[in-house]
């Protein structure tokens, strides 16, 4: 019998209700104990850069875009090595037993310190030195995340420029809409309404000169991409948050929350026509070659691959980095927290159903297959067996690829990667084709545009929170050399280091070694977040048993789970790596090696701070 996808959106939608309304209420009211009337540090600590009340609705917008980013779209794609059931069933036990968890306590218990960093907290509730190897952990964690989604924003941008164009545009418009959402009266109104209307002439426009974009030599080279990165995301993450942030975040949400309605209603359609069949293998192979091209046990590599859209450390730093502080009211924690996390599980349920459905259709459109023949023609051969590749070999090995489970496990991974995952977005487009019979180019260009402004939003949020973090390592100079303290945590410099170090690991490829390494560090910092937020659980809050085991138990899971994965990773993947490419295998296999090390040691402060009797309160 043939699943179709639009069960499983269904599926992940009934899910997230029940779990909303018993699991997160119940969390809200016997653990964080919120409340409307507590003063939060957006009114506490204004100061009209960082601290800065927030309407709810915008911040679910800045939250949920600046939490999603590339993980919960190309983790799952790149997942789909082991086929499609494994991969739904990791997403949203992830996301119910681990990710809300995660996500709307470490929101809350920033709220509590007055917005500080999860980084802090941990040095206040554990010892002040895990407060430094905790931030020395996140520094390093947050320079894969650019590294990662530099990689995969330059790769959509140069297969499809007219989505690149279109998103600049959108950052000139946020910066245009800004003061008005905050400066004029009723701006929040006359904000959204012009915001809407120039983002929707901007997708119109960029749609209908798609092929001239195309033409522009400049706009289809990877690398340049990466330079406009570069500078674009050193100013961003330097600038006040409602000049840009707040209000690029908040026009993109209305794209983000299109994307979603348009491609899960899509899917619910066809179901309700009995069409959009899974036509990739439920199942591949419990080895298939996916980290790094090398056989992967799924567990524990799982989530080394599917990061955000099952649970992410990343979070912990946007709820405690900058949401924390934009947080107006208590009871909006939950909704902007929990509900944000369920967002971007049920984008991975849509992106595993698009996919599972009409990847043959995206493969063998023609503007994916120019670019596929161009950059995979090599390892098709080697997958075929033939020493040259044309236009039929090629569509038998898409036959092939999506019927053969062992061939799947096998070659997807390796070739989606030499292919620059340009068959997501156009995955996503045929199956809005199939349903409503909308334009595959219009939808391919909207779908690059939403996969790449979850991922610009959580670039330029990363480069920022790693600012914070470099400048909060730098404050023992500052009792030692108030000079050498102003050059290093000169907030410019501080983004200019890890905006450099990121792009310049994106610059040489590798992705299936880098993506790997931005996943488990981004899991690992999930379970020592986790362990932070059950202390305060545990010994300020004082929640009863069922409160300390739905934070400890989760905790304990994925520490365990990553911490191994990653010394696989460091033990099979890294060797080879540094024998192609040195550079980064030295860098990537350094970093991640060092997170294993800071890691253990956290560990370590976590079990003896459980052990304390008392902690200081808020």
């Amino acid at each position: 019998m043939e699943f179709l996808a639009g069960i499983a959106i269904v599926l992940a939608l009934i899910i997230y209700v029940i779990f909303y309304f018993t699991h997160g209420k119940y969390l809200e009211k016997k653990v964080v104990r919120a409340d409307a009337k507590r003063e939060t540090p957006a009114h506490k600590l204004y100061d009209g850069v960082d601290y800065v009340p927030a309407n709810k609705v915008v911040l679910y917008g800045h939250h949920f875009a600046s939490i999603a980013g590339a993980g919960p779209i190309v983790g799952p794609a790149i997942a789909l090595g082991w086929g499609w059931l494994p991969c739904l069933l990791w997403i949203w036990f992830g996301n119910v037993f681990i990710g809300v968890v995660h996500d709307y306590l470490a929101l809350m218990v920033s709220v509590r310190y007055d917005g500080k960093s999860i980084g802090w907290i941990c040095g206040r509730l554990m010892s002040r030195r895990s407060f430094y190897v905790f931030n020395a952990y996140i520094w390093f964690a947050l320079l894969l995340v650019v590294a990662a989604f530099g990689f995969v924003i330059s790769a959509l941008f140069s297969g499809v420029p007219a989505a690149g164009f279109a998103s600049l545009v959108f950052i000139g418009i946020a910066v245009i809409i800004g003061p008005i959402l905050y400066k004029v009266r009723h701006g929040f109104k006359i904000g959204t309404v012009i915001g809407v209307i120039l983002i929707f002439l901007t997708i119109w426009y960029a749609t209908i000169n798609a092929s001239y974009f195309k033409s522009i030599t400049f706009l289809t080279d990877m690398h340049n991409w990466m330079i406009i990165l570069l500078i674009y995301i050193i100013i961003a993450a330097s600038l006040p948050v409602w000049v840009l942030l707040q209000p690029r975040d908040y026009l993109n949400a209305y794209i983000l929350w299109a994307s979603l309605a348009i491609g899960g209603g899509a899917l619910i359609w066809l179901a309700i026509q009995g069409q959009g069949a899974m036509s990739v293998p439920a199942f591949t192979s419990f080895t298939a070659n996916v980290v790094g091209g090398k056989p992967s046990p799924f567990w524990p590599t799982i989530p080394l691959v599917i990061a955000c859209g099952a649970l992410s450390g990343f979070h912990s730093l946007v709820g405690s980095g900058t949401s924390s502080k934009q947080l107006d009211k208590e009871v909006h924690g939950l909704l902007i927290g929990y509900g944000g996390m369920l967002t971007e599980g049920f984008l991975s349920t849509l992106v595993i159903g698009s996919m599972g459905a009409y990847l043959a259709n995206a493969l063998l459109d023609p503007a994916v297959k120019a670019t596929a023949l161009k950059k995979a023609a090599a390892l098709i051969g080697k997958a075929m067996g033939v020493s040259s590749v044309n236009a039929n070999t090629y569509s038998a090995f898409v036959h092939k690829l999506v019927s053969d489970a062992s061939f799947m496990g096998t070659w997807y991974a390796p070739f989606m990667s030499k292919a620059k995952w340009v068959a997501i977005p156009y995955s996503y487009a045929y199956a809005v084709n199939h349903a409503f019979g909308a334009s595959v180019t219009a939808m391919a260009i909207f779908a690059t545009l939403w996969v790449t402004a979850f991922a610009l939003t959580s670039l330029d949020t990363a480069t920022r929170l790693g600012r914070y973090a470099w400048q909060e390592l730098m404050e023992p100079l500052r009792s030692r050399s108030e000079g050498a303290y102003r050059v290093l945590s000169n907030k410019w410099l501080a983004a200019l280091i890890i905006a450099c170090l990121g792009i310049a690991l994106a610059w040489g490829g590798g992705f299936l070694v880098i993506w790997p390494a931005f996943s488990g560090m981004n899991q690992l910092l999930a379970s020592l977040a986790l362990m932070t937020v059950s202390v305060w659980v545990a010994k300020v809050q004082k929640a009863g048993g069922l409160g300390k085991a739905l934070t400890i138990a989760p905790a304990i899971f994925l520490w365990l789970t990553v911490t191994i994965a990653l010394i696989w990773f460091d033990a099979v993947v890294i060797p080879p790596t540094m024998a192609t490419a040195p550079f980064k295998g030295i860098v990537v296999g350094a970093t991640t090696a060092i997170g294993v090390i800071l890691n253990l040691y956290l560990f370590a402060e976590w079990i003896r701070a459980l052990r304390r009797k008392e902690i200081p309160e808020a």
